[in-house]
């Protein structure tokens, strides 16, 4: 771990210009790497408060870097960059699951822990995943919230990050199975990718609007889906024809909450989540998370489930109108 730290201090020695070998060796922190899908993410960037807040408490330096948009190979780059600094931590939020596991085996094979938080990797390229919540429980969440919008009957859309993003096919795969056994009244008639950009979503939605005139909802998946979903709604002249709901920020969303534009946001507490994963993230650097554990205390937050590898952080919270003004991230 010294000789990694060493590596990483006179490296960013050399690249600063600032830094002596006398200094860089004087280092003991440990060097803990934050891997977001894209760091100008508003939801990226509440996950890094928490994870801002975690690396003060216990004393480690935290890397946070990030592709500027939704780009897998961006995130391959970043994380060989991080091995040859030889950081001791590396937590990703996997773009794409496959592509990302290739560098993960490589960090591990180098003596670097790996876990993953928000979007797993493949099994075997990481210890631990940090996750928010059970795929099932999101999508169900999701869908039985628009089916209580509907009425149990109509037509409504879905907009997503990517469809390569591997949470994001795992969501989309527990609302069309609860769709499919719960809902036979309703439709899912276009799923559209906004590449995690508003701009996107609210072009992509107004499209889905036009080429679908009996549309009743539209779904977001992804952060910036949320707003930008809104924003066509509204600028369409919609707003209470076409509902809007999704898994989203109450920042984001409030005004068009508020508004009545968008009736319900789906979420968990973001800082938590950053907060939570680089707890474990250290915990495991230290040897004292391993496999097998059935639980785990992460400050002040408390103690976490943990089922197989999964480190729980709880199930899906509704933001509407009567309770969005309590939440400021």
């Amino acid at each position: 771990m010294k000789s990694r730290l060493l590596r990483l201090a006179l490296l960013a020695g050399l690249v600063l210009g600032t830094v002596s070998g006398a200094a860089a060796a004087a280092s003991s922190k440990l060097v803990v790497a934050f891997l977001p899908k894209s760091k100008g993410n508003a939801y990226f960037i509440s996950c890094k408060a928490g994870a801002e807040k975690a690396a003060k408490e216990l004393g480690v330096e935290l890397l946070f870097d990030g592709p500027t948009d939704s780009n897998a190979a961006k995130q391959n780059e970043i994380v060989e960059n991080w091995i040859t600094l030889g950081v001791d931590v590396i937590a990703v939020a996997a773009e794409n699951r496959e592509g990302i596991s290739t560098a993960l085996r490589k960090a591990q094979k180098q003596g670097i822990k790996v876990l993953t938080y928000d979007a797993d990797a493949m099994p075997d390229a990481r210890s631990f995943f940090v996750n928010q919540a059970t795929p099932e429980g999101i999508g169900h969440a999701l869908m039985d919230e628009a089916a209580r919008l509907l009425n149990n009957e109509g037509e409504f859309a879905m907009i997503v990050a990517t469809l390569t993003a591997a949470n994001q096919r795992e969501w989309q795969k527990h609302i069309e199975a609860r769709l499919k056994d719960k809902y036979p009244k309703m439709k899912l008639v276009a799923v559209r990718p906004c590449d995690d950009l508003k701009d996107k979503a609210q072009s992509e939605a107004t499209a889905i609007m036009s080429a679908n005139p009996n549309l009743k909802l539209i779904m977001s998946i992804c952060s910036p889906g949320v707003p930008g979903a809104a924003e066509a709604v509204k600028q369409a002249g919609k707003t209470g024809k076409v509902r809007v709901i999704g898994l989203g920020l109450p920042n984001e969303n409030r005004r068009y909450v508020k508004d009545g534009v968008t009736d319900s946001v789906i979420l968990w507490k973001t800082e938590d989540l950053g907060y939570l994963t680089i707890h474990a993230g250290v915990a495991l650097a230290k040897d004292q998370l391993k496999k097998g554990a059935t639980s785990f205390k992460a400050g002040s937050l408390g103690t976490f489930e943990i089922k197989g590898d999964n480190i729980l952080l709880g199930k899906p919270f509704v933001f509407n109108k009567a309770n969005i003004d309590q939440f400021n991230f």
